[in-house]
């Protein structure tokens, strides 16, 4: 069950649905992006829902910010298949993205019509090309390893998949999990839009199967931690004896936590000559592209603006 009580909204109010969003420092970055950003008087509130809830509450969140007037819109963390299984019929229009992967992360209104977004795709990629440089995959032949097969790996490959160019791919994939399920849906859907990289689905119930993937990738090689392991849990989803690829890219999904995938990074940067990258500019991406969708404006994803941005959340997370 939820801990909202739908009170229909007094102001113009944005919502965050997760499952402890009291916890999360959002609840104090966005009052100061709002203000940046001229939002006007706007109200910002959490509505918890359990993982995996039954499908009447999230029904009864949609509907509920459908029909009250000044509830403009959502940000969805926890709860983004379950949330679109249950209450697309309700939805006036999905976009392209929430439709290909089965869930939405955002909710906006558009001249009384009801939107469904997926923007996962998007901020991912955004994230991604922020430290990849140019070309980088048509110079190299280089790789992407893939640990973690959950909902932000799906969007990321969709995104290299659907907004490359055929000739600046990279040379080979391999996704790994400790579980099939995710990896069987992400080929279906990688079936889809896969222009031809070849990709191996791999199952690693442990670490150590991990290791001797990272151990062979070329020079040059994308590495992504896309578990909780560093964050939600303590790990990482590698044990010491990695060998990450000289020249190569190392991205943890994550931004806060033991984040020990990063550290185990940082012991080989030198030697390696590796560069490392947190999850802060994906957490950002993820929220002004939900900020650009629910309040009908423009944000820059790179320049002054958006640095400021990033700077106005680091002084108070």
């Amino acid at each position: 069950m939820s801990n909202f009580n739908y009170t229909p909204a007094e102001n113009p109010t944005f919502y965050y649905i997760g499952v402890s969003t009291t916890e999360s420092s959002i609840m104090r970055v966005f009052p100061k992006w709002a203000e940046y950003l001229e939002l006007g008087d706007i109200s910002f509130i959490g509505i918890d829902c359990k993982i995996h809830d039954d499908s009447e509450v999230y029904r009864k969140v949609v509907n509920f910010i459908k029909s009250d007037e000044k509830s403009l819109g959502a940000l969805i963390t926890s709860h983004k298949i379950d949330l679109y299984e249950a209450a697309m019929d309700l939805f006036d229009k999905i976009d392209p993205y929430a439709e290909l992967l089965g869930e939405l992360s955002c909710i906006s209104k558009r001249k009384g019509e009801l939107w469904a977004h997926a923007k996962d795709p998007i901020s991912s990629g955004l994230a991604l090309d922020s430290f990849i440089p140019k070309n980088h995959w048509k110079k190299s032949s280089a790789e992407i390893f893939i640990i973690g097969a959950g909902g932000a790996s799906l969007a990321l490959t969709t995104y290299i998949m659907e907004n490359y160019e055929k000739d600046n791919l990279p040379s080979r994939m391999y996704i790994s999990n400790r579980s099939t399920p995710r990896l069987e849906k992400m080929k279906k859907i990688h079936i889809k839009v896969n222009p031809g990289i070849p990709i191996e689905y791999l199952n690693h119930p442990y670490a150590v199967d991990n290791d001797k993937i990272v151990n062979i990738l070329k020079n040059g090689s994308l590495v992504i931690n896309g578990t909780g392991l560093g964050k939600d849990f303590p790990g990482s989803p590698l044990t010491n004896a990695a060998e990450f690829p000289k020249n190569g890219f190392v991205w943890d999904y994550n931004y806060r936590g033991d984040l020990l995938f990063l550290k185990q990074a940082k012991n080989q940067q030198k030697e390696k000559d590796l560069h490392i990258e947190d999850g802060w500019v994906y957490f950002l991406h993820g929220w002004t592209r939900a900020i650009t969708e629910v309040f009908h404006i423009e944000i820059p994803t790179s320049g002054p603006k958006f640095e400021e941005i990033s700077k106005i959340a680091l002084k108070v997370k």
